[in-house]
């Protein structure tokens, strides 16, 4: 009777495990296709917002003019240059800081560069991307979105506002898409094995596995590096 319980509750293990096995790619993959369609909507509501403001302020145009001209008429020099200022101060926040050849990619590099400066993250970047790629948009909105994002977070646990930093580069090199993102943080990147672990919960985990699984898709290399203090992804897509 002993025997035969045993070999019940091993069935019952292995039954679990072959389950297990079975069904847990599906609710993983699941639940990282639900974190994709909840950045990419994130993304465009981002991107909407920094034009929305743009198209505000060409609207009202005009009625800066005439209250300049007012200023002006009335003499009220020192008012004038104050209002100058204060449209200046708004023109910078609207600025659009990149064109790469790409409007997809312009669009979510802009939104993310205006959004890390708000946060005093200095941002260095250089990019180039042909608008006719092999890459789905939505694919090159959420792997370009991830990327600065992760940045972005990993620089807003530094203290010292002085020493944030993201670094961006991405070009076509040897007929690939080469996309690189460096940015500074506090001390080092924790790993187990070749993996890195989220500093954050939640599920800041399935972006990093939707990076992963873009790169997969397309047949490219990612790497990540860390030291003290910087952390670095380098991605390599090929476009043939």
């Amino acid at each position: 009777m002993h025997m035969e319980i045993v070999v019940v509750i091993i069935v019952f293990i292995l039954l679990n495990l072959v389950l297990w096995g079975l069904f847990l790619p599906y609710f993983i993959n699941k639940k990282v296709a639900s974190f994709q369609n909840d950045l990419v909507d994130k993304h465009y509501e981002e991107v909407e917002n920094m034009y929305r403001t743009m198209r505000t302020w060409k609207h009202d145009y005009h009625n800066h003019v005439q209250a300049m001209e007012a200023y002006i008429s009335l003499g009220q020099m020192e008012e004038l240059k104050e209002y100058l200022k204060d449209m200046h101060a708004e023109l910078t926040e609207m600025e659009v800081l990149l064109h790469t050849g790409n409007v997809k990619a312009d669009a979510i590099l802009n939104s993310k560069i205006v959004l890390m400066k708000s946060y005093d993250i200095l941002v260095d970047v250089t990019a180039i991307v042909p608008e006719n790629i092999p890459i789905k948009g939505t694919e090159l909105s959420v792997l370009i979105g991830n990327l600065l994002d992760n940045a972005m977070e990993a620089c807003l646990r530094i203290d010292d506002k002085s020493a944030r930093f993201v670094r961006i580069y991405i070009d076509i090199l040897k007929g690939q898409l080469y996309i690189c993102v460096t940015n500074s943080m506090a001390g080092k990147a924790r790993r187990m094995g070749n993996i890195f672990i989220s500093m954050k919960g939640g599920s800041h985990g399935f972006g990093l596995g939707s990076v992963d699984k873009i790169v997969r898709k397309y047949g490219g290399y990612i790497n990540r590096q860390t030291e003290e203090g910087v952390f670095a992804t380098e991605i390599m897509l090929p476009l043939a």
